[in-house]
């Protein structure tokens, strides 16, 4: 039986034919497949010990790699189809990135040593049976959020987690980059926001109500050569890097670094440093023309950094008391002609849903952007449940559906005493494999701004790769396949099947030495005794 996540449309095993991979194995690569030739010499030559030299060999030699314009009508430019049979293996995508995925499979296929980095059996034998795979996915943004902010992962980590989420088909990244805890990413026009911003003193260990402390300075960020890096290698897997700047909420990092961007009138902006709590900070930026030309040539780097479609500007959690007490920031209210608060942050959003629309990029950010009236053009990421991203399809807007209570992947997996610090309500991975990103509530017309879903992984709990594996696996793979594959409503979703499925995945992950929770329960090394989380009990609503 095969095994295969996410699981595909079409799988059938023709009662004969197969395919040995031997020395006399050649890789044919038609215009268009060249990224997935490379990835599948580097992937499965490093494995096999195999060259996968360039050609066309004759009968049972061949793998064949092709973009197939006829096939991208029904099945889109990320379907495949997959033919092993005695004579070749011939992969047909709709598009390159189809005919990348479809290689993905095929890993699948040769088993689990096949995701080792080395040959672990010089005189293995790589036989496949005969298949047929036809396969393409559900929706076209299929995402996870990695924060590096709240904990910095090195750039070999984060390279990682692009290669861990090709394996899973997924395909867009959501790099988030600064919050009050951390400043991620060179801006060369503005040097103190990583010389200042991107480290801290302290870090809190645990939730915020925890009284430990780790006491050591904590920091990193990546140069613009890095995200360049970053970004070409995601490409190659077809993944799109999508980056995050969060304003005028969740900024304390970059005010420690330019006090003139907060509210001076307020505070000594002066005194502040980078926050070494978690929590929402009060630090917002002040809503001044100054901090509008200084974030202004902060995304005009990121631009030259980042070619995606959306730029993402989060807009979550802004406190308002410092801008309530401002008297420059209610002159300001006054002189907008705006009504509150709310529409001042509507006023700062739209200011730069204008301006990258008129770059030719599009804004996206947490639904909070909703408050005070939705910038014209931007999408959101709706996080606070569904509310938030059915309001948004109603009015004609992209979305795309991350509710916390099903896919933030901080919360934890089980009820037992010995989670690693217990963050909010338990999730599951039979919980996830039941989320459905399509609310019932829209119209099939209003659904089609559904762009697609993202899980997330917020980081304040998790001080090390070790502890983000632990929280996103496997989680992430049933996410993945909801993603995916087109399945039928939660309820009659067959678990117990993904769940044997998983029996094999479980070993390819411990072939990529992915720390996961195991289904029994976390091992020694992976608990965290002691430190204190938020557990809350009972379900989540389901709003």
């Amino acid at each position: 039986m095969t095994s295969l996540i996410p699981v595909p449309g079409v799988l059938r095993h023709p009662t004969v034919g197969g395919f040995v991979l031997d020395e006399s194995t050649v890789l044919d690569a038609g215009p268009g497949t060249e990224a997935t030739a490379r990835w599948l010499r580097g992937t499965l030559g490093a494995v096999t010990g195999l060259a996968l030299a360039p050609g066309a060999g004759d009968d049972g030699e061949t793998i064949r790699l092709r973009v197939s314009p006829e096939d991208a009508g029904h099945l889109g430019p990320e379907g495949y189809k997959l033919y092993v049979n005695g004579d070749d293996i011939t992969i047909h995508g709709g598009g390159p990135a189809g005919v990348f995925w479809g290689a993905q499979t095929l890993r699948q296929l040769l088993g689990r040593e096949a995701f080792r980095r080395a040959p672990v059996d010089p005189g293995r034998r790589w036989q496949l049976p005969g298949t047929f795979v036809e396969d393409s996915p559900r929706f076209r943004w299929r995402g996870l959020m990695l924060d590096v902010a709240r904990h910095f992962m090195p750039k070999d980590g984060v390279l990682r987690y692009l290669d861990l989420m090709a394996a899973h088909k997924l395909n867009v990244f959501h790099f988030h980059l600064t919050d009050d805890q951390g400043w991620r990413v060179e801006i060369k026009r503005h040097p103190r926001l990583t010389e200042v911003g991107s480290w801290r003193a302290r870090t809190k260990f645990g939730h915020r109500a925890s009284p430990l402390w780790e006491e050591k300075p904590h920091g990193g960020f990546y140069t613009q050569d890095d995200i360049r890096e970053i970004v070409a290698y995601a490409a190659e897997r077809h993944i799109t890097v999508v980056p995050e700047i969060d304003v005028p909420g969740h900024s304390q990092a970059a005010i420690a670094a330019y006090p003139e961007l907060g509210n001076t009138d307020v505070i000594d902006t002066s005194s502040l440093s980078v926050w070494d709590n978690w929590g929402i900070s009060l630090n917002v930026l002040a809503p001044t023309d100054n901090t509008l030309r200084f974030y202004e040539g902060v995304f005009e780097e990121l631009l030259e950094l980042f070619p995606s479609e959306f730029i993402h500007i989060g807009g979550d959690e802004c406190a308002k008391e410092q801008w309530r007490e401002s008297p420059s920031v209610q002159a300001r209210i006054g002189e907008l002609g705006l009504a509150d608060e709310d529409e001042l942050q509507s006023w700062f959003i739209g200011h730069f849903d204008k301006w990258l629309t008129a770059r030719g990029r599009r804004l996206i950010g947490w639904d909070e952007i909703l408050e005070g009236g939705l910038a014209p053009g931007a999408a959101v990421s709706s996080w606070r449940g569904y509310q938030g991203g059915i309001a948004a399809a109603r009015a004609g807007h992209d979305v795309v559906m991350c509710p916390e209570q099903h896919v933030y992947l901080d919360y934890r997996q089980d009820a037992g005493e010995d989670e690693p610090v217990p963050i909010a309500y338990v999730r599951t991975l039979e919980d996830v494999y039941r989320f459905e990103p399509v609310p019932p509530q829209l119209t099939s017309a209003e659904a089609a701004h559904v762009l697609g879903t993202q899980a997330n992984l917020w980081t304040e709990v998790m001080e090390d790769h070790a502890r983000v594996d632990y929280q996103a696996f496997p989680r992430l793979a049933a996410f993945a396949e909801v993603a995916w594959s087109a399945l039928p409503a939660p309820a009659e979703r067959d678990f117990a099947d993904f769940e044997r499925r998983m029996a094999a995945h479980y070993e390819r992950l411990d072939a990529l030495g992915v720390g996961y929770r195991p289904p029994t329960g976390p091992l020694p090394w992976q608990k965290r005794p002691g430190v204190l989380g938020r557990p809350i009990e009972g379900a989540p609503p389901n709003r």
